[in-house]
C-alpha cells in the first residue's frame, strides 16, 4: 500500500466507467472489462516513463495491482491469486446473449461451474418442453383423423344406437331404423280435443347426414369430440329440415281452436246503473313450445304431446274493478254536470250522458271514456236552449240503390269537446262538478261532402241465411241486424261486431236463446245472433272485405255453408273485416221472421263501388275425420244434443278481375266432433 495524497484503492474505476453494482463488470459501448485493474480514460503505456516523471510526487515502481480490500490500516485478509490467465478478461458484448445470467452463485458454494449446470439444465428443460409439444401435437392431429373415422362410444340418434360404427354404418342405421316414421303423423291433444299433423303439412323432414355428421360422424378439431370417442355418452335428437312458415302455420291452426282471448274488467250502464263486468283469464297456445314439442317427437315417439299453452291475465283484477265500481262509477252517475256556457248554466242530466259512458281499462287502469258519437245526440237534446241541432248526412237505399241524404250545420257544444272535458268532473261533486264550455258552429260528424266522397254507388255483394222456428232467434236476430243496419265502414276502418251489437243483455234488447259453449249448447242471453255473424261473414267474404277475424263453430252445423261460418261471443269471440278498398261500404241487415210453419231469413247486403268483377268460394275434401263420443250431464243447463262427427276442410277463395283469377285466399276450418249429450247421469254400468 502506497500513500499519497490522491491515490485511490486498486479496484475503484476512473469516474467516468460504468460497474454494474451486482457483478462489478466493467459495462462500456462494445466491450466488457473484467480485469481488476483500473481503466484509465486513454490508452496507457506499457511501462511509466522514467525520464518524465510527476514533480513532487513519487513514481512508483512496475508492481502487479493492489488487490481489492480496505484501505488505510486495516488488517487485509490473505486471498489466493487468481491465475494469470483468469486475471484479466474482456468479452465483446455482442458475444453475450439475452439470457446471461449474472446473478451471483449460490451462498455456500465457491461459484465455479454453477452457470454451465444451470445452462444445462435449461437446455435438457427445452428438450423436454419441446417433446411433450411434440407429443401432444401428434396426438392432437391423431385424434382429429381419428374423429369421423368411428361414432363416439355410447352414442345414440333418436334412440339408435350408432356407439364405434363407421360413418357409413351409422347412416345406414339410422336410415333403416328412421325413415319408416317420416309420413308418422304426430297427435296432439288438448283436454277431450285432439290435433293430429301431417309431416308434410308441418313443414318437416328429417335430413340422415346432417345427423350423422353432428352426433360425431364427422372430422372435429374438438378435443371434447376426440374424448368422446372413448368416453362418450350423447343422446341425439335426429336432424330436421324445417319449413319454419309451415310449422307456424300448423301450430296457429291449433291455437285458433284453444285460444281463449282475455275478458278485461269493465264497466257499462245500458240501463243507468252501473253494471261490472268481471276479469277472466285468458288462456294461449304457447307456439314455440308447441313446435318444439312437435319437432321432438317427430320420427322417435307415437305418443300423444300435450298442446303447451300459458294462461294470460287480465289488466286489472276482480279487487281493482270493485274500486273502479265505487271510486269512478257511482260518483259518475250521483248527479248531473253544470255546465257553464257564457252567462247561461244548463243542467246537463245523468241520463244525457250515461248512453256514451263505459268504464274501460285503459294504461293499465280503469277510467271513464266517453264516446262523442253516442254523446252527441243526448248532449244536443239536453241543451236545446243552446243553438241549433246538427244533422249528419246519411246514406240510404231507395229503390234499391243508395242515396246519400244532405246534412246540416247547428250552433250548439261540440261532442268532441264535451266528452273530453265532462270525464274529470264526472267523480267530482258540488262546485267541482261542473264544466265551462262554448256554443259554436257544430258541423255534422258526417258532412255531405264525406257522404259523396265514400262513392257509395252499388250493391256488392249480398247474403242470405235461413233458420228454423224459434222467438228467441226472431228477437235476438232482429236486434241485432237493427243494431248493424245503416253502419258505414269507411276505407281503413275494420268492422267489428262486437263493437256494433254490443253487449248481449236484457237492456240492450235481447232474451234468453242457446248458444254453444265448450262444446255443447247451453242457454244463455243472446243466442241466435251467431247466425247474423255467419251471414255477416259470408257477404264479407263476397264482397272481398280482408277476413281479420273469425271463428267457426266449435262442431259443423249443418244449416251454415261449411268452412264458412262465424260464431261470436261477447268479450271473447268477435267476428271483424276490414274494408282496405278506397270506397266506404254501407251495411244493410234485416231479418224475414220464422213461423211455426215457414223458416226465417236473415240478409244482409254490402254497398260500395266494385273493385273485383266477382268472388267465387271453393272447397277442398273434408279430411281428418273425428268421432264424436258420448257424455252425460246432469246439471240444469243441460240441453241434449245428437252427435256430430268432426273434420278439416280448407276455403278458396278466388277473386275474379277482367276475367283471370287475380288472386286467391285459403283458409282452414277445424271442427271437432260433438259429442251426444244425454241430460242426467252416467248408467254405472256404461
Amino acid at each position: 500500500m502506497t500513500d499519497g495524497p490522491d491515490e485511490k484503492p486498486a479496484t475503484d474505476a476512473p469516474d467516468d466507467v460504468q460497474l454494474d453494482p451486482e457483478t462489478g463488470l466493467v459495462v462500456e459501448d462494445d466491450e466488457l472489462d473484467l480485469s481488476d485493474e483500473p481503466v484509465p480514460d486513454e490508452p496507457a503505456p506499457a511501462e511509466p516513463v522514467a525520464d518524465d516523471p510527476v514533480p513532487d510526487e513519487p513514481v512508483v515502481a512496475e508492481e502487479p495491482p493492489a488487490p481489492e480490500g480496505p484501505v488505510d490500516d486495516e488488517p487485509v485478509a490473505e486471498e489466493p491469486a487468481p491465475a494469470a490467465e483468469e486475471s484479466h478478461y474482456v468479452i465483446p458484448a455482442t458475444a453475450v446473449s439475452d439470457d446471461w445470467d449474472d446473478r451471483p452463485p449460490a451462498a455456500g458454494g465457491d461459484g465455479s461451474g454453477t452457470a454451465d449446470d444451470d445452462e444445462h439444465a435449461r437446455h435438457w428443460g427445452r428438450y423436454a418442453l419441446l417433446l411433450v409439444l411434440v407429443l401432444v401435437g401428434a396426438a392432437y392431429v391423431t385424434g382429429y383423423f381419428m374423429t369421423g373415422s368411428r361414432m363416439p362410444a355410447d352414442t345414440t340418434i333418436g334412440g339408435v344406437d350408432v356407439s364405434g360404427k363407421t360413418r357409413s354404418e351409422a347412416r345406414e342405421a339410422v336410415d333403416q331404423a328412421l325413415t319408416p316414421n317420416v309420413d308418422r303423423e304426430i297427435e296432439l291433444t288438448y283436454g277431450k280435443k285432439s290435433f293430429p299433423i301431417k309431416p308434410s303439412d308441418a313443414g318437416l323432414a328429417l335430413d340422415v347426414d346432417r345427423s350423422v355428421d353432428e352426433a360425431g360422424g364427422r372430422r372435429s378439431w374438438d378435443p371434447r369430440d376426440m374424448a368422446d370417442l372413448f368416453f362418450g355418452d350423447n343422446e341425439h335428437d335426429p336432424v330436421l329440415d324445417v319449413d319454419e312458415a309451415a310449422l307456424e302455420s300448423a301450430v296457429a291452426k291449433i291455437s285458433e281452436s284453444i285460444d281463449k282471448e282475455v275478458v278485461e274488467a269493465q264497466i257499462t250502464f245500458a240501463d243507468g246503473t252501473p253494471k261490472a263486468r268481471q276479469p277472466k283469464d285468458g288462456l294461449v297456445v304457447s307456439r314455440s313450445d308447441a313446435a318444439d314439442a312437435i319437432k321432438a317427437a317427430y320420427l322417435v315417439s307415437d305418443e300423444p304431446v300435450e298442446v303447451p299453452t300459458a294462461a294470460v291475465e287480465p289488466t286489472v283484477d276482480a279487487d281493482g274493478l270493485a274500486a273502479a265500481m265505487t271510486e269512478i262509477a257511482a260518483p259518475a252517475i250521483s248527479a248531473p254536470v253544470t255546465l257553464k256556457v257564457g252567462d247561461q248554466t244548463v243542467a246537463l242530466p245523468v241520463t244525457a250522458f250515461v248512453p256514451a259512458l263505459s268504464v274501460q281499462v285503459q294504461d293499465g287502469r280503469l277510467a271513464p271514456v266517453l264516446d262523442p258519437e253516442k254523446l252527441a245526440g243526448p248532449l244536443t237534446d239536453s241543451t236545446t236552449g243552446i243553438g241549433n241541432k246538427a244533422v249528419d248526412a246519411s246514406v240510404r237505399i231507395e229503390g234499391g240503390k243508395p242515396v246519400v241524404v244532405p246534412g246540416k250545420q247547428g250552433l250548439g257544444l261540440q261532442a268532441e269537446d264535451m266528452a273530453t272535458k265532462l270525464v274529470p268532473a264526472l267523480t267530482q261533486t258540488g262546485d267541482a262538478r261542473s264544466v265551462e264550455v262554448e256554443a259554436t258552429v257544430v258541423e255534422p260528424a258526417f258532412t255531405t261532402a264525406d257522404a259523396e266522397a265514400l262513392k257509395i254507388t252499388e250493391k256488392i255483394s249480398e247474403f242470405e241465411t235461413q233458420f228454423p222456428y224459434a222467438e228467441y232467434r226472431n228477437t235476438n236476430q232482429g236486434r241485432a241486424a237493427d243494431l248493424i243496419d245503416g253502419t258505414i265502414i269507411k276505407p281503413g276502418e275494420t268492422f267489428s261486431f262486437n263493437d256494433v251489437v254490443g253487449e248481449r243483455t236484457v237492456a240492450n234488447g235481447f232474451v234468453t236463446g242457446t248458444v254453444i259453449n265448450g262444446g255443447v249448447f247451453r242457454e244463455e242471453l243472446g243466442g241466435g245472433v251467431s247466425q247474423v255473424a255467419t251471414t255477416m261473414y259470408n257477404a264479407g267474404f263476397f264482397g272481398g272485405m280482408d277476413d281479420t277475424e273469425h271463428h267457426p263453430h266449435a262442431f259443423y252445423i249443418d244449416r251454415y255453408p261449411v268452412g264458412r261460418e262465424a260464431t261470436v261471443y261477447f268479450g271473447s269471440l268477435d267476428l271483424r273485416w276490414k274494408n282496405s278498398t278506397d270506397y266506404g261500404v254501407l251495411i244493410r241487415s234485416y231479418v224475414k221472421k220464422s213461423t211455426p210453419s215457414s223458416p226465417g231469413e236473415m240478409h244482409v247486403e254490402l254497398y260500395s263501388t266494385k273493385v273485383w268483377d266477382k268472388i267465387e268460394a271453393g272447397a277442398s275434401a273434408k279430411r281428418n275425420a273425428r268421432t264424436p263420443g258420448t257424455q252425460y250431464d246432469d246439471t240444469d243447463a243441460c240441453v241434449a244434443q245428437s252427435p256430430v262427427a268432426g273434420f278439416d276442410i280448407d276455403i278458396i277463395r278466388s277473386f275474379v278481375k277482367d276475367g283471370k283469377v287475380a288472386k286467391t285466399e285459403k283458409d282452414t276450418a277445424t271442427y271437432q266432433a260433438a259429442d251426444k249429450v244425454i241430460c242426467g247421469k252416467k248408467p254405472k254400468d256404461d
